[in-house]
C-alpha cells in the first residue's frame, strides 16, 4: 500500500481528532493532503518523538482519540516509548506505524524491519494491549475503524511502499503549534 494512500484514507476517517506526525515523509504527505486541518502536529527535527509526543496529548485530552503517525526508522530511535505507552495504558491512542523498511529521509538506507525485526511483535512484548500489523489498505482501514470504537492503546503497524518521494511543505514551527494549541482551547 501507498503511504500516501493510507494517510489520505485516516484523514478520511477523523474529524478534529489531534494527529501528531512525525519527521519526514509522512508529515510531507499529511500536511500536503490537510494542510488547513489545524489539529495536525508535525514533529520537524524530532526523530523518534512523535509516540512520546502522542502520548502526552493523549494523557492530557483522555476524551479524545489521539492519532500518533509514526515511521519504523523513528519508533527504532525511541522503542523505549512503547514500554511507557503500555504502562501509562492510555485508551485513547492510536499509533500508526508507517513501515517502509528504510530511513527515506537520509538515503533509503534499509532499516532493521527489513531484515528480522518485528515492530508489532515488540510492541506486544511491550505490553500494548491491541496490536495489529496489517499490509493493505483494507485491512488498514478495519484495524483504524475499530480502533476509533474501541479502547486502546492501539498499535497498528502498516507495511508501506517506500521509495515516495513527496514534496517538502513550507511550514512554519510556531504556526503550526499554535494551530494546533487553539483545538484544544474549543474543547
Amino acid at each position: 500500500m501507498l503511504r500516501l494512500d493510507a494517510i489520505q484514507s485516516v484523514l478520511d476517517r477523523v474529524k478534529d481528532e489531534p494527529i501528531i506526525a512525525n519527521l519526514g515523509g509522512t508529515t510531507f504527505h499529511l500536511h500536503n493532503l490537510s494542510e488547513e486541518r489545524d489539529a495536525n502536529l508535525y514533529t520537524w527535527g524530532a526523530m523518534g518523538l512523535s509516540s512520546s509526543i502522542g502520548l502526552g496529548v493523549a494523557l492530557a485530552a483522555p476524551d479524545r482519540k489521539v492519532i500518533v503517525m509514526d515511521g519504523d526508522g523513528s519508533l527504532l530511535m525511541n522503542l523505549g516509548s512503547l514500554g511507557t505507552i503500555a504502562r501509562q495504558n492510555p485508551r485513547n491512542m492510536i499509533h500508526i506505524v508507517w513501515d517502509n523498511h528504510q530511513w527515506a529521509g537520509t538515503g533509503g538506507q534499509p532499516t532493521h524491519t527489513a531484515g528480522v525485526t518485528d515492530l508489532a511483535a515488540i510492541a506486544k512484548g511491550a505490553g500494548i494491549p491491541k496490536v495489529e500489523a496489517v499490509s493493505t489498505l483494507e485491512a488498514l482501514e478495519e484495524m483504524f475503524d475499530r480502533a476509533m470504537t474501541e479502547d486502546g492503546p492501539w498499535c497498528i503497524v502498516a507495511d508501506v511502499e517506500g521509495g515516495d518521494k513527496p514534496n517538502r511543505p513550507e511550514v512554519s514551527l510556531e504556526d503550526n503549534l499554535q494551530r494546533f494549541r487553539k483545538t484544544f482551547a474549543a474543547s
